[in-house]
């Protein structure tokens, strides 16, 4: 059985309890074992982290100390998959770069806040995450990220719809939902989330979280069956 740690806290405001408890759900629906934390201690020992298929991250802001980080950088560079959304992985920890540097961006803005109505545009054919999905509409915060040029972007958002001062720009096409990858792990991340129950009133958002989880977590299994090390990637790693 594929196992799975969700860990969820820091601000209240993105329901971290209850979007935890979803990813989880769905996980258990898909034959995962799976564990809940709230805290970072799980993160504690890095040779438990790695027999790990998939950590998802629920954890708006706050600090997570550089052993835990390390760990979890380390964990998902040896396979582990790695996937979250919104603030709940990239708006986390902001001042860990390299954090940031392996989900593949950070959130800086979300002009208008809250229920501003966009459409999620689908890059179709760029992934099986994406398969027979629709552009579809999102009444929810309208993201703004600074993004990593190597992620595979899957779905985008036009942007402005509202006047703030980057309207003076010309209009920009924000990655909305990617992939990237981090050594021999998988990154998935969905800028949809804010509240747990945009995943009930947009369920296309929901099958991609579902599919992207199962995504990051299948990249577990090619490294164990063809016995990838992480060798060529830790010769040269400058963490912390």
């Amino acid at each position: 059985m594929k196992k799975a740690l969700i860990f969820w806290g820091g601000w209240d405001g993105h329901e971290p309890q209850l979007t935890s408890k979803r990813f989880g759900r769905i996980l258990e629906e898909e034959n995962f074992a799976v564990e809940i934390y709230d805290n970072h201690e799980c993160f504690e020992d890095l040779e438990k982290l790695k027999e790990l298929d998939l950590i998802v991250a629920c954890w708006t802001g706050g600090h997570m100390e550089g052993k835990y980080s390390r760990n979890v950088a380390r964990a998902v560079g040896h396979g582990v998959g790695l996937a979250g959304c919104h603030g709940g992985m990239c708006d986390s920890f902001r001042n860990d770069t390299e954090w940031q540097f392996m989900t593949g961006g950070q959130w800086v803005s979300h002009p208008g806040g809250d229920g501003v109505e966009y459409i999620v545009n689908v890059n179709h054919g760029s992934s099986p995450i994406i398969e027979g999905i629709a552009d579809f509409t999102v009444k929810s915060e309208h993201y703004y990220l600074h993004v990593d040029p190597s992620i595979e972007v899957l779905a985008t958002t036009r942007f402005p719809l509202i006047t703030y001062f980057h309207a003076s720009n010309k209009p920009v096409d924000m990655p909305t939902v990617w992939t990237k990858y981090w050594g021999n792990g998988r990154v998935f991340y969905t800028a949809l989330g804010h509240h747990d129950d945009v995943f009930d009133n947009s369920p296309s958002a929901e099958v991609i979280m579902r599919r992207g989880m199962l995504w990051a977590a299948e990249g577990r299994q090619i490294v164990r069956d063809n016995n990838l090390t992480t060798e060529r990637f830790e010769n040269n790693a400058k963490m912390y």
